[in-house]
């Protein structure tokens, strides 16, 4: 084909130049038609059938750029610092820096989630109580809670470092406080790194738990199940805690931060296998708050920011930083975040999570110039119930108490817990 051209086209241009000049203007005009058919039509170069042109965004889905929608950052959880007091061997979320944004930057980059569609903000560190004696903290949550009106704003904390004013001056703002324990045994929390020389790690979550009750804050434990825990029992004491939600982990390996030359931790030590970790939870099939979560559904189903405001992608298991939203906005850096969100709605990432919808019946408090109640069993018709006797044990559901003081919970306004595989997560 590629000799036959130059010959036709010889060809056509002699009978043209022989033409009389009124039918030259035609010829010519029929000459650059052939031309375009000859020289353009993908039928004569192709053999095979023509490729229609891919239309925009409709990319693989997984690939970049397959998603017609930008995602939405719903629950957000923003490590603002990496500084911590206390040396957990397994923690995932190491002291590799000590920079933590200026206040107004953090209530900036604040906004621009919100008006991406945040509705959820959880401060985690590092020890987020740790910078300025928690009052950095205090100002992020007042801000996401009076100023931006996020339905719910929590704080994961090891819990040493919490006063009882930090309540007092913030604890209206905040919906939800979870607490650190993975183990019950002072020994264990040792081994594990949660020593604090002196202080109990148990005996100040107890006290720590009364506060929650006290200033209207949802109460929740975390435990990340690893070599040190996995055969303990907790059902009593958890029970007697009465959580709204007990977040139980799978130890986690990721490198650069527990695991390989370059971290700070060396985690290897604390796995457990899937098996041993599916044993635990059979251990505690029982307890209704009960929320697990595997390395499989851990791993890729939380939009993290560190302390720069950089989304964190674990696709490779390793913490990959986008652009810090300051810079480049929301939109374009989540695109690396390496989200999930499809395991993210999987595990129940998205829940009753703001304590105005959790509804919870915070009954006055007995005053000691009171004369006692008459004691009496407390049939359970909901499904986390705490009270206390008038010294402030806490007792578990169906014993004698004292209904003075008393939360409840209502199993119809939570997510339903049909086993330990249905429970949500977050």
């Amino acid at each position: 084909m590629g000799l036959l051209l130059p010959s036709m086209l010889a060809g056509m241009l002699l009978s043209v130049l022989g033409q009389p000049l009124c039918s030259l203007w035609c010829k010519l005009l029929l000459l650059l038609c052939w031309l375009r058919e000859a020289l353009w039509s993908p039928s004569i170069e192709s053999t095979g059938p023509r490729q229609d042109k891919e239309e925009p965004n409709k990319t693989p889905e997984g690939e970049e750029g397959g998603s017609l929608l930008p995602t939405i950052p719903v629950s957000v959880n923003y490590h603002f610092t990496r500084q911590c007091n206390y040396k957990c061997g397994f923690c995932f979320h190491t002291a590799k820096t000590s920079f933590v944004l200026p206040l107004e930057e953090a209530k900036r980059g604040l906004l621009l989630l919100k008006e991406a569609g945040m509705e959820k903000i959880n401060f985690s560190g590092g020890e987020p109580f740790l910078q300025d004696r928690g009052e950095y903290l205090g100002q992020l949550v007042k801000f996401c809670k009076a100023e931006l009106s996020l339905p719910s704003v929590s704080i994961v904390s090891n819990g040493s470092l919490i006063r009882e004013r930090w309540f007092q001056n913030y604890g209206d703002y905040l919906d939800i406080l979870a607490i650190s324990c993975d183990s019950f045994d002072e020994e264990v929390n040792v081994l594990i790194g949660r020593g604090q020389g002196k202080k109990n790690h148990v005996e100040n979550l107890q006290k720590l738990r009364t506060w929650c009750r006290d200033y209207r804050v949802a109460f929740k434990i975390n435990s990340v199940i690893n070599r040190f825990n996995v055969e303990e029992d907790m059902n009593e004491q958890i029970r007697a805690l009465n959580p709204v939600r007990w977040k139980v982990f799978q130890c986690l390996i990721i490198e650069g931060e527990n695991s390989g030359e370059d971290a700070l931790r060396e985690a290897e030590r604390f796995v457990i296998s899937d098996a041993e970790f599916e044993g635990f939870l059979a251990r505690h099939r029982g307890v209704p708050c009960l929320v697990p979560e595997s390395n499989q559904k851990m791993k890729d189903s939380y939009l993290i920011l560190d302390e720069y405001m950089r989304f964190l992608n674990c696709q490779n298991g390793r913490k990959d930083p986008s652009r810090s939203i300051l810079d480049v906005g929301v939109e374009e850096a989540i695109k690396f975040s390496g989200f999930d969100e499809k395991m993210f709605l999987k595990r129940g990432g998205k829940y009753v999570w703001s304590k105005a919808d959790l509804k919870l019946d915070w009954l006055p408090k007995t005053q000691s110039s009171r004369p006692p109640l008459d004691q009496r069993t407390f049939n359970v018709g909901w499904q986390c119930v705490e009270a206390t006797r008038g010294d402030g044990v806490l007792l578990r559901s169906g014993e004698d108490i004292d209904v003075g003081t008393l939360m409840r919970l209502p199993s119809s306004e939570l997510p339903q817990h049909s086993g330990v595989d249905s429970a949500p997560a977050e």
